[in-house]
Parts: C-alpha cells; sequence; structure tokens
C-alpha cells in the first residue's frame, strides 16, 4: 500500500521560507511523478508543482514560480517543496501527489494517492 506523509508545514510571516517534505513508502516510485498540490479554505485544490521521478523534469503554477523550487531525493523516498517569499495568499494545506503512469499533471483526479497534507498559515 503506497503512503504518502507530509511534513514541515506551520506558521510564518509573509517573506519568510518554510520546506515541505513528503515522504513515500510501499511502492517503488523510480518510475512515478510527484506533485504539490494546496486548497485554501473555500477554493478548490490547485496545482502547485510537478516533478517526474526520472530526469526530474519539473513544472510550476505560475503563482509560485519563481518563488517555489520542487525537487526530490531518490534515494530516501522523498519530495521537497522549498518555498520563498511567501505571501498570505499561499495560505492553504499543502497534499503531495504521486501519479504511476505519465508525466506530472496539473489534474488532481490523475494522481492515484495522496498524502494527509501539511497546513502552511502565512501572517500579513
Amino acid at each position: 500500500q503506497v503512503q504518502l506523509a507530509e511534513s514541515g508545514g506551520g506558521l510564518v510571516q509573509a517573506g519568510g521560507s518554510l520546506r515541505l517534505a513528503c515522504a513515500a513508502s510501499g511502492g517503488t516510485f523510480s518510475s512515478y511523478s510527484m506533485a504539490w498540490f494546496r486548497q485554501a479554505p473555500g477554493k478548490a485544490r490547485e496545482f502547485v508543482a510537478g516533478i517526474r521521478w526520472i530526469g526530474g523534469g519539473t513544472s510550476y503554477s505560475d503563482s509560485v514560480k519563481g518563488r517555489f523550487t520542487i525537487s526530490r531525493d531518490n534515494v530516501k523516498n522523498t519530495l521537497y517543496l522549498q518555498m520563498n517569499s511567501l505571501k498570505p495568499e499561499d495560505t492553504a494545506v499543502f497534499y503531495c501527489a504521486t501519479k504511476f503512469k505519465g508525466g506530472t499533471s496539473a489534474k488532481s483526479s490523475q494522481y492515484d494517492y495522496w498524502g494527509q497534507g501539511t497546513q502552511v498559515t502565512v501572517s500579513s
């Protein structure tokens, strides 16, 4: 059974930084793509960033491009999201997700497993 566990969320002031981690277990992740999504209160879940497990090709939403960096550690089976220059509008629950086939996608419906989420709150 594939399991994803996020960590690293918290409260930070605007302009600050946080690093999220997603530990993956129960599967062979060498050929999977993974992504970070987020969901703010009253809003739909939205794509933040994605990375192919092989090759490391990345993609980002326009709202985080230049501020967030997605990366992974193949040995530790861990996905990361470095978030810099955080803004109050980045406040949300952040989820990691894995996709067994194909490259990354901005569509949440295409992902097969999800973590439980970690809260990120950015104060102004």
